[in-house]
């Protein structure tokens, strides 16, 4: 069984076929799906979904790259949103310096004001990041009482140590299964078992063989299957592993 703790249910690419696809995954073995917030209305959107699918929970958030769309009254507003029971962690924030579709000096005000709303609530925080590793870090050194994770992780070995040190996970998508995917692979053979997280982020980052066709929890198993090759433990094993991780991470009770 499966976690997927990071798609994007509420892309107009799955307008078609939102909740025929949602329906199927049970039979696929996908157990959980964390849909990730990229603005206000994606959050209404995500946890919309949650309350529709035992298996869906949501995180709240404003992507760096929507940041300059936020107002003085954007965080109020994402704090009401996290009472909701299936509202589970702060994201997805952070900073995007390869596109820049929001100003760099708001990006980092807006990622501030998450991360203290995080701290507020309690919750575990989902970053995003870009081209902006050093800006990133400065800012979450900032908040070490939090945990968090980043996501869709490509990094150094050297960067991936910081942030583990602080004792937040990296979460891997189908990127590792990619022929130039060798720093997150190191960084995956390298880590604590106990840190690894597993996602789709679809409808992007489709693995192979299935590399540009628009990704979904489907194609989880894929990702789980290169851990699992990587860690030299069985898919089972880097399944059941990934499973936990999540769980423990989001607070979702082990059944």
């Amino acid at each position: 069984m499966y976690f997927d703790t990071h798609a994007h249910y509420d892309d107009r690419r799955f307008d078609g076929d939102r909740h025929e696809l949602l329906g199927s995954m049970g039979e696929a073995g996908l157990s959980l799906i964390l849909n990730s917030a990229s603005s206000l209305i994606s959050a209404k959107v995500s946890l919309e979904l949650a309350d529709r699918y035992p298996f869906v929970y949501a995180s709240v958030g404003v992507h760096p790259h929507d940041s300059k769309s936020m107002s003085d009254s954007t965080v109020s507003e994402l704090e009401a949103l996290l009472a909701h029971p299936k509202a589970l962690a702060v994201g997805e924030i952070g900073l995007d310096f390869h596109h820049n579709f929001s100003p760099p000096d708001v990006q980092r005000a807006r990622f501030r004001e998450q991360m203290e709303l995080a701290r507020r609530v309690g919750k575990p925080v989902i970053i995003h990041e870009r081209e902006a590793i050093n800006d990133t870090l400065d800012v979450i050194r900032d908040f070490r009482d939090l945990s968090g994770v980043f996501h869709c992780f490509s990094g150094s070995w050297e960067t991936a140590k910081i942030i583990l040190d602080m004792g937040w996970y990296l979460s891997f998508t189908g990127v590792i299964t990619f022929r130039n995917a060798r720093r997150a692979l190191e960084v995956l053979e390298k880590m604590p078992a106990d840190r690894i997280m597993v996602e789709t982020d679809c409808p992007y980052l489709t693995p192979e063989p299935y590399r540009g066709k628009r990704n979904s929890s489907l194609y989880l198993p894929h990702v789980v299957e290169k851990v699992a090759q990587v860690r030299n433990v069985t898919v089972e094993e880097a399944a059941a592993l990934t499973m936990e991780n999540g769980k423990r991470f989001f607070g979702i009770p082990s059944s």
